[in-house]
Protein backbone atom coordinates (compact mmCIF):
# COMPACT_ATOMS: atom_id res chain seq x y z
CA UNK A 1 0.00 0.00 0.00
CA UNK A 2 1.23 3.46 -0.78
CA UNK A 3 1.67 5.92 2.01
CA UNK A 4 0.08 9.07 2.16
CA UNK A 5 2.70 11.83 2.01
CA UNK A 6 2.85 14.23 4.25
CA UNK A 7 5.20 17.73 5.09
CA UNK A 8 7.09 18.34 8.26
CA UNK A 9 7.51 22.52 7.42
CA UNK A 10 10.21 22.80 10.10
CA UNK A 11 12.20 20.13 12.64
CA UNK A 12 10.55 22.20 15.38
CA UNK A 13 7.10 21.38 14.35
CA UNK A 14 5.01 19.17 16.40
CA UNK A 15 2.90 18.50 13.16
CA UNK A 16 2.66 17.68 9.62
CA UNK A 17 0.36 18.46 6.93
CA UNK A 18 -0.91 15.69 5.29
CA UNK A 19 -0.54 15.97 1.21
CA UNK A 20 -2.86 13.37 0.70
CA UNK A 21 -5.70 12.26 3.13
CA UNK A 22 -4.84 9.55 5.38
CA UNK A 23 -6.96 6.76 6.69
CA UNK A 24 -7.20 6.21 10.15
CA UNK A 25 -4.89 2.71 11.11
CA UNK A 26 -2.72 3.35 7.86
CA UNK A 27 0.84 4.66 7.57
CA UNK A 28 2.14 8.01 7.37
CA UNK A 29 5.05 10.53 8.80
CA UNK A 30 6.47 7.18 10.58
CA UNK A 31 3.28 6.87 12.51
CA UNK A 32 0.00 4.83 12.48
CA UNK A 33 -2.82 7.55 11.93
CA UNK A 34 -4.96 7.37 15.07
CA UNK A 35 -8.09 8.74 13.11
CA UNK A 36 -9.04 10.20 9.43
CA UNK A 37 -6.87 12.96 8.27
CA UNK A 38 -8.45 15.19 5.59
CA UNK A 39 -6.05 16.32 2.90
CA UNK A 40 -4.28 19.74 3.61
CA UNK A 41 -5.04 18.87 7.68
CA UNK A 42 -2.79 18.56 10.38
CA UNK A 43 -1.56 14.86 12.11
CA UNK A 44 0.68 15.45 15.66
CA UNK A 45 3.85 13.52 14.84
CA UNK A 46 4.74 14.17 18.86
CA UNK A 47 2.58 14.44 22.29
CA UNK A 48 0.99 17.79 22.75
CA UNK A 49 0.01 18.46 26.43
CA UNK A 50 -2.95 20.81 27.05
CA UNK A 51 -2.49 24.04 27.30
CA UNK A 52 1.05 23.50 25.18
CA UNK A 53 1.80 24.95 22.01
CA UNK A 54 1.03 23.60 18.16
CA UNK A 55 3.81 24.59 15.84
CA UNK A 56 3.85 24.69 12.22
CA UNK A 57 6.48 26.65 10.07
CA UNK A 58 8.25 26.62 13.04
CA UNK A 59 5.81 29.06 14.87
CA UNK A 60 3.11 29.00 17.48
CA UNK A 61 -0.76 28.31 15.38
CA UNK A 62 -2.46 27.81 18.94
CA UNK A 63 -2.59 25.66 21.61
CA UNK A 64 -3.89 22.20 22.50
CA UNK A 65 -7.38 22.55 24.11
CA UNK A 66 -6.84 18.88 25.13
CA UNK A 67 -4.22 16.18 25.51
CA UNK A 68 -2.84 15.08 21.87
CA UNK A 69 -1.44 12.26 20.89
CA UNK A 70 0.87 11.21 18.22
CA UNK A 71 -1.21 10.26 15.01
CA UNK A 72 -4.12 12.40 16.28
CA UNK A 73 -5.79 14.39 13.89
CA UNK A 74 -5.05 18.18 14.92
CA UNK A 75 -7.48 20.72 13.87
CA UNK A 76 -10.29 22.89 15.86
CA UNK A 77 -11.94 20.21 18.03
CA UNK A 78 -8.59 19.99 20.04
CA UNK A 79 -6.54 22.98 19.47
CA UNK A 80 -7.66 26.82 20.74
CA UNK A 81 -6.05 30.25 20.69
CA UNK A 82 -5.60 32.53 23.43
CA UNK A 83 -3.38 35.83 23.54
CA UNK A 84 0.92 35.00 23.65
CA UNK A 85 3.43 38.21 23.57
CA UNK A 86 5.48 38.30 20.10
CA UNK A 87 8.69 39.64 19.98
CA UNK A 88 8.56 42.58 17.81
CA UNK A 89 12.72 42.68 16.90
CA UNK A 90 13.34 45.47 14.51
CA UNK A 91 15.28 45.32 11.21
CA UNK A 92 17.57 43.21 13.02
CA UNK A 93 17.21 40.63 9.36
CA UNK A 94 17.22 43.51 6.96
CA UNK A 95 19.79 43.42 4.11
CA UNK A 96 20.96 45.19 1.27
CA UNK A 97 19.10 43.45 -1.52
CA UNK A 98 20.11 43.12 -4.62
CA UNK A 99 18.72 44.71 -7.43
CA UNK A 100 20.38 44.17 -10.78
CA UNK A 101 21.48 46.83 -13.29
CA UNK A 102 19.02 48.49 -15.85
CA UNK A 103 20.14 47.05 -18.61
CA UNK A 104 20.33 43.51 -17.00
CA UNK A 105 16.97 43.54 -15.99
CA UNK A 106 14.03 41.61 -17.50
CA UNK A 107 11.20 43.76 -19.72
CA UNK A 108 7.67 43.98 -20.78
CA UNK A 109 5.22 45.64 -22.93
CA UNK A 110 3.71 48.62 -21.22
CA UNK A 111 2.27 52.19 -21.82
CA UNK A 112 4.21 54.92 -20.85
CA UNK A 113 1.91 57.75 -18.93
CA UNK A 114 2.40 61.43 -18.94
CA UNK A 115 3.68 61.05 -15.38
CA UNK A 116 6.19 58.91 -16.47
CA UNK A 117 4.25 55.61 -14.81
CA UNK A 118 3.84 52.69 -16.61
CA UNK A 119 0.48 50.75 -17.59
CA UNK A 120 -0.41 47.28 -18.42
CA UNK A 121 -3.78 48.15 -19.69
CA UNK A 122 -5.56 50.68 -21.55
CA UNK A 123 -8.88 51.47 -19.80
CA UNK A 124 -11.34 54.05 -19.82
CA UNK A 125 -12.56 54.25 -16.60
CA UNK A 126 -16.26 56.26 -15.30
CA UNK A 127 -15.63 57.06 -11.62
CA UNK A 128 -18.32 58.16 -9.70
CA UNK A 129 -18.29 60.45 -6.19
CA UNK A 130 -21.57 58.67 -4.71
CA UNK A 131 -24.09 56.11 -5.13
CA UNK A 132 -26.44 58.46 -6.45
CA UNK A 133 -24.17 58.69 -9.48
CA UNK A 134 -23.79 54.75 -9.79
CA UNK A 135 -26.57 54.21 -12.29
CA UNK A 136 -25.97 56.80 -14.37
CA UNK A 137 -22.27 55.98 -14.83
CA UNK A 138 -23.45 52.12 -15.54
CA UNK A 139 -25.98 53.71 -18.52
CA UNK A 140 -22.69 55.95 -20.15
CA UNK A 141 -20.60 52.46 -20.12
CA UNK A 142 -23.19 50.59 -21.39
CA UNK A 143 -24.15 52.32 -24.10
CA UNK A 144 -20.76 53.01 -25.54
CA UNK A 145 -20.90 49.45 -25.29
CA UNK A 146 -23.82 49.40 -27.10
CA UNK A 147 -22.66 51.80 -30.28
CA UNK A 148 -20.38 49.34 -31.11
CA UNK A 149 -17.67 52.21 -31.57
CA UNK A 150 -15.02 50.45 -29.16
CA UNK A 151 -14.45 47.90 -32.14
CA UNK A 152 -12.89 50.59 -33.59
CA UNK A 153 -10.16 51.29 -30.98
CA UNK A 154 -8.36 47.72 -30.20
CA UNK A 155 -5.94 49.82 -28.15
CA UNK A 156 -8.78 50.67 -25.63
CA UNK A 157 -9.33 47.46 -23.71
CA UNK A 158 -12.91 49.05 -22.39
CA UNK A 159 -14.95 51.25 -20.93
CA UNK A 160 -15.34 50.71 -16.99
CA UNK A 161 -18.21 52.22 -14.59
CA UNK A 162 -16.08 51.97 -11.05
CA UNK A 163 -19.53 51.88 -8.61
CA UNK A 164 -19.29 52.23 -5.11
CA UNK A 165 -22.12 52.70 -2.10
CA UNK A 166 -20.97 55.62 -0.02
CA UNK A 167 -19.98 59.03 -1.11
CA UNK A 168 -22.30 60.76 1.37
CA UNK A 169 -24.09 60.05 4.71
CA UNK A 170 -20.60 60.19 6.09
CA UNK A 171 -18.08 63.13 7.80
CA UNK A 172 -16.45 65.64 5.56
CA UNK A 173 -13.63 64.66 7.37
CA UNK A 174 -11.29 61.90 8.92
CA UNK A 175 -10.84 59.02 8.40
CA UNK A 176 -13.59 57.66 6.14
CA UNK A 177 -13.31 60.68 3.96
CA UNK A 178 -9.88 60.65 3.42
CA UNK A 179 -9.49 57.09 2.55
CA UNK A 180 -12.45 57.17 0.02
CA UNK A 181 -10.32 60.43 -1.78
CA UNK A 182 -7.26 58.70 -1.67
CA UNK A 183 -9.08 55.86 -3.28
CA UNK A 184 -10.73 58.25 -6.12
CA UNK A 185 -7.59 59.89 -6.69
CA UNK A 186 -5.35 56.42 -7.22
CA UNK A 187 -8.16 55.27 -9.51
CA UNK A 188 -8.49 58.57 -11.60
CA UNK A 189 -4.89 59.01 -11.73
CA UNK A 190 -4.18 55.28 -12.50
CA UNK A 191 -1.83 54.00 -15.13
CA UNK A 192 -3.88 51.86 -16.39
CA UNK A 193 -6.61 54.16 -17.21
CA UNK A 194 -6.24 56.17 -20.68
CA UNK A 195 -8.80 58.70 -19.98
CA UNK A 196 -11.01 59.21 -16.91
CA UNK A 197 -14.98 60.46 -16.41
CA UNK A 198 -16.10 61.48 -12.63
CA UNK A 199 -19.62 61.61 -12.52
CA UNK A 200 -21.10 63.08 -9.32
CA UNK A 201 -24.97 64.12 -8.04
CA UNK A 202 -23.67 67.51 -6.97
CA UNK A 203 -25.03 67.83 -3.39
CA UNK A 204 -23.13 64.67 -1.87
CA UNK A 205 -20.28 65.00 1.01
CA UNK A 206 -18.00 64.16 -1.40
CA UNK A 207 -17.29 67.04 -3.64
CA UNK A 208 -16.10 66.21 -6.88
CA UNK A 209 -14.22 70.11 -7.00
CA UNK A 210 -12.82 69.43 -3.84
CA UNK A 211 -11.01 66.73 -4.55
CA UNK A 212 -9.33 68.02 -7.41
CA UNK A 213 -8.20 71.39 -5.62
CA UNK A 214 -6.91 69.45 -2.87
CA UNK A 215 -4.75 67.04 -5.48
CA UNK A 216 -4.40 69.05 -7.95
CA UNK A 217 -6.35 67.21 -10.65
CA UNK A 218 -6.72 69.98 -14.13
CA UNK A 219 -9.47 68.59 -16.51
CA UNK A 220 -8.37 68.06 -19.83
CA UNK A 221 -8.36 65.04 -22.96
CA UNK A 222 -7.77 62.40 -20.04
CA UNK A 223 -9.73 63.29 -17.35
CA UNK A 224 -13.10 65.04 -17.33
CA UNK A 225 -16.11 65.59 -13.89
CA UNK A 226 -19.77 66.73 -14.23
CA UNK A 227 -22.62 66.04 -12.08
CA UNK A 228 -26.34 65.00 -12.95
CA UNK A 229 -27.62 67.96 -10.99
CA UNK A 230 -25.97 70.35 -13.14
CA UNK A 231 -26.32 68.65 -16.55
CA UNK A 232 -29.99 68.47 -16.11
CA UNK A 233 -30.82 65.09 -14.61
CA UNK A 234 -30.44 61.31 -15.73
CA UNK A 235 -30.98 61.60 -19.38
CA UNK A 236 -29.02 64.56 -20.36
CA UNK A 237 -26.12 63.12 -18.27
CA UNK A 238 -25.78 59.67 -19.78
CA UNK A 239 -26.34 61.51 -23.31
CA UNK A 240 -23.44 64.44 -22.32
CA UNK A 241 -21.49 61.08 -20.64
CA UNK A 242 -21.90 59.16 -23.74
CA UNK A 243 -20.18 62.01 -26.08
CA UNK A 244 -17.60 62.95 -23.57
CA UNK A 245 -16.20 58.87 -23.62
CA UNK A 246 -16.24 59.12 -27.65
CA UNK A 247 -13.99 62.57 -27.27
CA UNK A 248 -11.92 60.61 -25.05
CA UNK A 249 -11.22 57.44 -26.97
CA UNK A 250 -9.39 59.26 -30.17
CA UNK A 251 -6.98 60.72 -27.05
CA UNK A 252 -6.61 57.16 -25.35
CA UNK A 253 -6.28 55.04 -28.00
CA UNK A 254 -2.94 56.87 -29.12
CA UNK A 255 -1.25 55.03 -26.08
CA UNK A 256 1.09 52.41 -27.96
CA UNK A 257 3.06 49.41 -26.03
CA UNK A 258 6.91 49.85 -25.57
CA UNK A 259 9.49 48.27 -24.00
CA UNK A 260 9.88 49.06 -20.23
CA UNK A 261 11.57 47.42 -17.62
CA UNK A 262 10.53 45.49 -14.89
CA UNK A 263 11.45 47.85 -12.15
CA UNK A 264 7.97 49.33 -13.89
CA UNK A 265 5.97 46.52 -12.43
CA UNK A 266 4.22 47.10 -9.01
CA UNK A 267 2.99 44.00 -7.87
CA UNK A 268 -0.26 43.06 -6.15
CA UNK A 269 0.01 40.32 -3.39
CA UNK A 270 -3.60 38.86 -2.56
CA UNK A 271 -5.07 35.61 -1.45
CA UNK A 272 -8.37 34.42 -1.05
CA UNK A 273 -10.20 31.37 0.11
CA UNK A 274 -7.24 29.58 1.86
CA UNK A 275 -6.18 25.88 2.48
CA UNK A 276 -3.54 23.86 3.77
CA UNK A 277 -1.54 24.06 0.91
CA UNK A 278 -1.59 27.87 0.56
CA UNK A 279 1.48 28.23 3.01
CA UNK A 280 3.41 25.12 1.13
CA UNK A 281 2.60 26.04 -2.39
CA UNK A 282 1.29 28.85 -3.67
CA UNK A 283 1.92 31.49 -1.10
CA UNK A 284 5.95 30.46 -1.02
CA UNK A 285 6.08 30.25 -4.90
CA UNK A 286 4.59 34.03 -5.10
CA UNK A 287 7.35 34.86 -2.29
CA UNK A 288 9.76 33.46 -4.56
CA UNK A 289 8.53 35.64 -7.79
CA UNK A 290 7.92 38.79 -5.51
CA UNK A 291 11.69 38.25 -4.49
CA UNK A 292 12.53 38.36 -8.27
CA UNK A 293 10.55 41.20 -9.14
CA UNK A 294 12.24 43.20 -6.25
CA UNK A 295 15.67 42.13 -8.04
CA UNK A 296 14.46 43.22 -11.36
CA UNK A 297 13.79 47.10 -9.24
CA UNK A 298 10.27 46.14 -9.16
CA UNK A 299 7.72 46.50 -6.16
CA UNK A 300 5.63 44.23 -4.47
CA UNK A 301 2.75 44.88 -1.80
CA UNK A 302 1.84 42.37 0.70
CA UNK A 303 -1.09 43.90 2.34
CA UNK A 304 -4.97 41.77 3.84
CA UNK A 305 -3.81 43.65 7.55
CA UNK A 306 -6.02 40.82 9.58
CA UNK A 307 -4.25 37.89 7.77
CA UNK A 308 -0.70 38.87 8.75
CA UNK A 309 -2.22 39.30 12.65
CA UNK A 310 0.30 36.48 14.20
CA UNK A 311 3.75 36.89 11.81
CA UNK A 312 3.71 40.57 12.05
CA UNK A 313 6.65 39.70 14.18
CA UNK A 314 8.52 38.50 11.59
CA UNK A 315 7.91 41.31 9.21
CA UNK A 316 8.80 43.75 12.03
CA UNK A 317 12.33 42.03 11.87
CA UNK A 318 12.72 42.63 7.83
CA UNK A 319 12.03 46.36 8.54
CA UNK A 320 14.88 48.42 6.57
CA UNK A 321 14.81 50.36 9.90
CA UNK A 322 13.19 50.63 12.88
CA UNK A 323 10.54 53.17 12.39
CA UNK A 324 8.97 51.12 9.39
CA UNK A 325 8.33 48.28 11.85
CA UNK A 326 6.75 50.43 14.38
CA UNK A 327 4.48 51.71 11.45
CA UNK A 328 3.59 48.13 10.59
CA UNK A 329 2.88 47.79 15.12
CA UNK A 330 1.14 50.65 14.52
CA UNK A 331 -1.54 49.37 12.12
CA UNK A 332 -2.10 46.18 14.17
CA UNK A 333 -2.86 48.16 17.09
CA UNK A 334 -5.09 50.07 15.60
CA UNK A 335 -7.23 46.98 14.19
CA UNK A 336 -6.89 45.53 18.01
CA UNK A 337 -8.96 48.56 18.66
CA UNK A 338 -10.95 49.02 15.33
CA UNK A 339 -12.16 46.02 15.73
CA UNK A 340 -12.73 46.07 19.62
CA UNK A 341 -14.61 49.30 19.35
CA UNK A 342 -16.90 47.12 16.33
CA UNK A 343 -17.69 44.04 18.77
CA UNK A 344 -14.91 41.96 16.82
CA UNK A 345 -11.78 40.18 17.64
CA UNK A 346 -8.06 39.86 15.73
CA UNK A 347 -7.90 36.59 17.12
CA UNK A 348 -11.28 34.99 15.20
CA UNK A 349 -10.66 32.05 13.80
CA UNK A 350 -10.81 31.50 9.73
CA UNK A 351 -13.79 31.24 7.73
CA UNK A 352 -15.69 27.83 7.10
CA UNK A 353 -13.92 27.39 3.89
CA UNK A 354 -10.35 28.02 5.30
CA UNK A 355 -11.36 25.51 8.13
CA UNK A 356 -12.71 22.75 5.56
CA UNK A 357 -9.31 23.44 3.83
CA UNK A 358 -7.27 22.35 7.24
CA UNK A 359 -6.71 25.78 8.43
CA UNK A 360 -7.18 25.95 12.03
CA UNK A 361 -6.46 29.13 13.63
CA UNK A 362 -5.59 32.74 12.35
CA UNK A 363 -2.04 32.40 13.02
CA UNK A 364 -1.76 29.30 10.89
CA UNK A 365 -3.61 31.15 7.74
CA UNK A 366 -1.20 34.04 8.44
CA UNK A 367 1.97 32.75 8.75
CA UNK A 368 0.83 30.88 5.45
CA UNK A 369 -0.30 34.12 3.76
CA UNK A 370 2.86 36.38 4.68
CA UNK A 371 4.80 33.93 2.28
CA UNK A 372 3.54 35.58 -0.36
CA UNK A 373 5.95 38.56 0.64
CA UNK A 374 8.96 36.89 -0.20
CA UNK A 375 12.19 37.39 1.78
CA UNK A 376 13.70 40.58 1.06
CA UNK A 377 13.43 43.85 3.41
CA UNK A 378 10.63 45.86 4.14
CA UNK A 379 10.77 48.73 2.49
CA UNK A 380 7.58 50.76 3.89
CA UNK A 381 4.41 50.75 5.40
CA UNK A 382 1.37 52.20 3.84
CA UNK A 383 -1.77 53.51 5.12
CA UNK A 384 -5.45 52.34 2.41
CA UNK A 385 -4.75 53.53 -0.96
CA UNK A 386 -1.75 55.51 -0.47
CA UNK A 387 0.27 56.08 -3.27
CA UNK A 388 3.12 53.13 -3.45
CA UNK A 389 6.48 55.09 -4.20
CA UNK A 390 9.30 53.03 -2.71
CA UNK A 391 10.67 50.82 -4.37
CA UNK A 392 10.77 46.81 -3.15
CA UNK A 393 8.71 44.84 -0.65
CA UNK A 394 6.14 46.84 1.10
CA UNK A 395 3.06 46.78 2.70
CA UNK A 396 -0.30 47.99 2.59
CA UNK A 397 -2.84 48.16 5.29
CA UNK A 398 -6.39 46.91 4.16
CA UNK A 399 -8.87 44.39 5.41
CA UNK A 400 -8.40 40.59 4.45
CA UNK A 401 -12.04 40.67 2.46
CA UNK A 402 -10.57 40.84 -0.74
CA UNK A 403 -12.40 42.95 -3.29
CA UNK A 404 -11.44 45.98 -0.38
CA UNK A 405 -8.13 45.22 0.02
CA UNK A 406 -7.31 44.71 -3.72
CA UNK A 407 -9.12 48.06 -4.59
CA UNK A 408 -6.84 49.75 -2.07
CA UNK A 409 -4.04 48.26 -3.48
CA UNK A 410 -4.85 48.90 -7.20
CA UNK A 411 -5.33 52.80 -6.31
CA UNK A 412 -1.75 52.66 -4.59
CA UNK A 413 -0.73 52.33 -7.77
CA UNK A 414 -0.59 48.45 -8.55
CA UNK A 415 -0.34 47.57 -12.46
CA UNK A 416 -0.77 43.67 -11.85
CA UNK A 417 -1.81 41.59 -9.29
CA UNK A 418 -1.20 37.13 -8.11
CA UNK A 419 -4.04 35.83 -6.33
CA UNK A 420 -3.49 32.69 -4.96
CA UNK A 421 -6.20 30.40 -3.90
CA UNK A 422 -6.70 27.01 -2.25
CA UNK A 423 -10.88 26.48 -2.17
CA UNK A 424 -11.35 28.32 -5.42
CA UNK A 425 -11.89 32.13 -5.13
CA UNK A 426 -13.57 33.28 -8.35
CA UNK A 427 -11.72 36.96 -9.01
CA UNK A 428 -10.87 39.89 -10.94
CA UNK A 429 -9.57 43.26 -10.34
CA UNK A 430 -10.36 46.08 -13.35
CA UNK A 431 -8.32 48.16 -14.87
CA UNK A 432 -5.26 45.66 -13.30
CA UNK A 433 -5.37 42.21 -14.76
CA UNK A 434 -5.38 39.25 -11.87
CA UNK A 435 -3.25 36.00 -12.29
CA UNK A 436 -5.12 33.54 -10.03
CA UNK A 437 -2.57 30.82 -8.32
CA UNK A 438 -4.29 27.76 -7.62
CA UNK A 439 -2.39 26.00 -4.51
CA UNK A 440 -3.43 21.98 -5.23
CA UNK A 441 -3.83 20.45 -8.58
CA UNK A 442 -7.04 19.53 -7.44
CA UNK A 443 -8.66 23.30 -7.22
CA UNK A 444 -6.65 23.94 -10.81
CA UNK A 445 -8.41 21.49 -12.79
CA UNK A 446 -12.22 21.69 -11.43
CA UNK A 447 -11.79 25.65 -11.51
CA UNK A 448 -9.51 25.49 -14.68
CA UNK A 449 -11.62 28.05 -16.17
CA UNK A 450 -10.75 30.46 -13.24
CA UNK A 451 -7.27 29.21 -12.51
CA UNK A 452 -3.76 30.52 -14.45
CA UNK A 453 -1.18 28.74 -12.97
CA UNK A 454 -1.29 25.46 -10.72
CA UNK A 455 1.45 25.39 -8.02
CA UNK A 456 -0.08 22.08 -6.71
CA UNK A 457 2.77 20.53 -9.12
CA UNK A 458 5.13 21.83 -5.54
CA UNK A 459 3.81 19.04 -3.67
CA UNK A 460 5.20 16.28 -6.75
CA UNK A 461 8.66 17.72 -6.47
CA UNK A 462 8.34 21.10 -8.46
CA UNK A 463 10.85 23.28 -6.34
CA UNK A 464 9.96 27.09 -5.13
CA UNK A 465 12.24 28.79 -7.18
CA UNK A 466 11.07 27.09 -10.23
CA UNK A 467 7.72 27.95 -9.34
CA UNK A 468 8.69 31.27 -8.52
CA UNK A 469 10.52 31.88 -11.75
CA UNK A 470 7.44 30.64 -13.83
CA UNK A 471 4.95 33.29 -12.04
CA UNK A 472 7.47 35.71 -12.42
CA UNK A 473 7.64 35.19 -16.38
CA UNK A 474 3.52 34.61 -16.43
CA UNK A 475 3.65 38.45 -14.73
CA UNK A 476 5.65 40.00 -17.33
CA UNK A 477 3.66 38.08 -20.25
CA UNK A 478 0.43 39.50 -18.19
CA UNK A 479 2.01 42.74 -17.96
CA UNK A 480 2.67 42.98 -21.96
CA UNK A 481 -1.26 42.12 -22.54
CA UNK A 482 -1.63 38.98 -22.18
CA UNK A 483 -4.74 37.99 -21.09
CA UNK A 484 -5.94 36.56 -17.71
CA UNK A 485 -8.24 33.68 -17.07
CA UNK A 486 -10.33 36.13 -15.04
CA UNK A 487 -10.26 39.01 -17.66
CA UNK A 488 -11.17 36.51 -20.56
CA UNK A 489 -14.55 35.68 -17.80
CA UNK A 490 -15.10 39.94 -17.71
CA UNK A 491 -14.50 40.06 -14.10
CA UNK A 492 -13.48 43.23 -12.37
CA UNK A 493 -16.36 45.79 -12.30
CA UNK A 494 -18.49 44.90 -9.26
CA UNK A 495 -14.80 44.08 -7.29
CA UNK A 496 -14.62 48.05 -7.04
CA UNK A 497 -14.99 48.30 -3.52
CA UNK A 498 -13.49 50.67 -1.78
CA UNK A 499 -13.38 50.53 2.43
CA UNK A 500 -16.05 52.38 4.13
CA UNK A 501 -14.79 53.30 7.57
CA UNK A 502 -16.92 55.03 10.41
CA UNK A 503 -20.37 55.79 11.10
CA UNK A 504 -22.99 55.73 8.14
CA UNK A 505 -24.92 59.33 8.87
Amino acid sequence: MTLARTVRLSRDDNVVVAVDAIAQGSGAAGLTARERVPRGHKMAVAPIRDGEPVRKFGQVIGFASRPIAPGDWVHEHNVTLHDFARDYRFAEDARNDEVLPVELRATFEGYVRANGRTGTRNYIGILTSVNCSASAARFIAREVERSGILADYPEIDGVVAFVHGTGCGLAAQGEGFDVLRRTQWGYATHANLGAALMVGLGCEVFQIDRMKDEYGLVEGDHFQTMTIQATGGTRKTVAEGVERIKAMLPVAARARRETRPASEITLALQCGGSDGYSGITANPALGAAADLLVKHGGTAILSETPEIYGAEHLLTRRAVNRAVGERLVERIKWWEAYTARNGGEMNNNPSPGNKAGGLTTILEKSLGAAAKGGTTTLRAVYEYAEPVTEKGFVFMDTPGYDPVGATGQVAGGANVMCFTTGRGSAFGCKPTPSIKLATNSQVYASMIDDMDINCGDVLDGVTIAAKGEEIFRRVLGVASGARTKSEELGYGEAEFVPWQIGAVM
